[in-house]
Formats: C-alpha cells, structure tokens, sequence
C-alpha cells in the first residue's frame, strides 16, 4: 500500500443489477475499506452522475483524500486496482509480476463473458439464446483448463480474478431455476469455483436482497427467451 495516500471517504456509486459494481464492491469488502453507497437509476440518471460520469457508466468511486478534493473514479479494473494499491488489508493480487499479468488477462477474459450474458439475458428466440449459451460455455471450458485445486482462481488466495467471476455465477442462480443451459456441464472445476464463490461473505453481500427479484423483472422487460422456457 501506498504510504502516501490516505482516502478520508470512498462513495461508491451503484445500480442495484450492475456486475461491475458488485466486483468493486466485493474489492472493498475484502480489504476492509470502509465505504458507501449510492443508488442510481441507469433509466433515469440524475444530472449530478452525467456530471461526474465521463461514459454514463457506473461504478464510479468517488474519492475524498483529507485534504484534497474529490477525485472521480471510473471502469471498474480501475477502481479494483486503486483498492489493492491503497487499502491495507489482504492482497488480491499475486506479488510476481508475471501471475499478476496473467490474473489481469483472465480478469479481462471475464468481462468478454459479461458481454456474452448481456447476449444471453436479452434473447427473445431460440438463435439468440443459443448463440450466446455456446459461447458462454466455450469460454468456461476454457477456464476448467486453467483452474486448479481451488477453491479459488488461484488455490487458497482470494483474488480480483475471484471478484470478477462471482457476479458472472451469480447470474445463473437465478437462470439455473428457468432453464438448463449446461454451461457448467462436464466442468467440475469451475463448478467446485462457483460453490466456494457462493459462499463468501464478500460476494454474498455485493447485491441487496432482492436482486434476483430485479434481475427477474429486467427479463420480463426484455421479453427473455430464458422466461419463454421456463413456461
């Protein structure tokens, strides 16, 4: 950690749905950083978060250093690597170099699947939906071949890599009770991840209680395909 900086107040701006939220906020938790958080709605974004927001994007972090002014953190990677580099507590990432470049790259790899959920959520025929269950799954086989013994990313080590894929496991709580999509079918690796993902405290108190009732009213929204399957 930094000896040179010492934040007064982290404000972290958030929608109650958004999985780069949740992976700030489980960076957060993990380290111990105290910090608050502020609620907005992405349909209607209030002018002071346009304000602060160069992409109209959250999360944001919004830093108050004593005695400085307030600093506006955007893209979730940045926050995430803000927190190791100045909050004591537990290292989410390796010391060497080269692991830690590799972390950064799975940390990548991660959010190319977020993208491919977006596919998946927002479906409303069987193309659709099966286009982006084959690539979700071809990606996670492509994990099993990385993982360990576990339980996490990197064996006994709670990682960023860790905070990236729980929101991503998180979804299918939710799409395992529609539909069997068999993403996780034949790989006992990453299933053993997502069990031991499922359980941490961090990860468990990254959304609020009724997140899987939100996360059901925005496919209904979307007229989801995932839906159409479990009539």
């Amino acid at each position: 950690m930094s000896s040179e900086f010492r934040p007064a107040r982290l404000t972290l701006v958030s929608h109650h749905l958004c999985p780069y939220v949740q992976r700030a906020v489980i960076a957060l938790m993990e380290k111990g950083a105290p910090f608050e958080r502020r609620f907005i709605d992405l349909a209607a974004k209030p002018d002071w978060f346009m304000a602060l927001s160069p992409l109209g994007k959250v999360p944001l972090l919004l830093v108050e250093p004593a005695g400085a002014p307030q600093a506006v953190l955007f893209e979730s990677s940045v926050i995430c690597e803000f927190v190791e580099e100045t909050v004591e507590g537990p290292k989410l990432h390796p010391d060497d170099p080269l692991e830690r470049a590799r972390h950064r790259g799975w940390m990548e790899f991660g959010s190319s699947i977020l993208a491919d959920l977006w596919g998946l959520e927002t479906a409303t025929d069987a193309v659709g939906y099966e286009r982006a269950r084959a690539r979700i799954a071809d990606k996670f086989a492509r994990v099993e071949d990385v993982l360990g013994n576990g339980p996490y990313f990197a064996g006994d080590a709670f990682s960023l890599v860790d905070a990236v894929f729980a929101p991503i496991f998180r979804y299918f709580d939710l799409f395992d009770t529609l539909a069997d999509t068999a993403v996780f079918a034949a790989l006992p690796r990453v299933q053993a991840w997502r069990q031991a993902l499922s359980v941490r405290p961090s990860v468990r108190a990254a959304v609020e209680p009724d997140y899987p009732d939100r996360l059901r009213d925005f496919l209904v929204r979307h007229d989801a395909f995932l839906l159409k399957q479990a009539a």
